[in-house]
């Protein structure tokens, strides 16, 4: 089996993520965002082709674990909403943005 399907999932979940919820990351530099896409790529491709494609199905359902812990927990608890990322103040004082 080939890995396409595999990447092929992969770059329509960042494509639709960055169509929705590229404004949550506007002042990330655009190699940091190629360079995530590119690894995330290449992991998957790497667990599909070594372990099959069962394990990047798992892989892939863990990946919403820290995901979910981040927008329902962690986020919330610097006074953060995990949905809308606002207020914005802290949200890019949290990313070390400027406004």
């Amino acid at each position: 089996m080939t890995p396409w399907f595999e990447v092929a999932v992969v770059s329509t979940i960042f494509a639709v993520g960055n169509i929705v919820f590229g404004h949550f990351e506007e002042q990330t530099p655009k190699w940091r965002r190629v360079l995530k896409l590119v690894l995330m790529l290449g992991v998957t491709v790497g667990i599909s082709t070594a372990f099959g494609r069962v394990w990047f199905w798992a892989f892939l359902g863990a990946m919403l674990l820290p995901v979910l812990y981040i927008h329902a927990v962690w986020l919330p608890s610097k006074g953060i909403n995990g949905w809308t990322g606002e207020p914005r103040d802290k949200y890019y004082a949290l990313r070390g943005w400027k406004r």
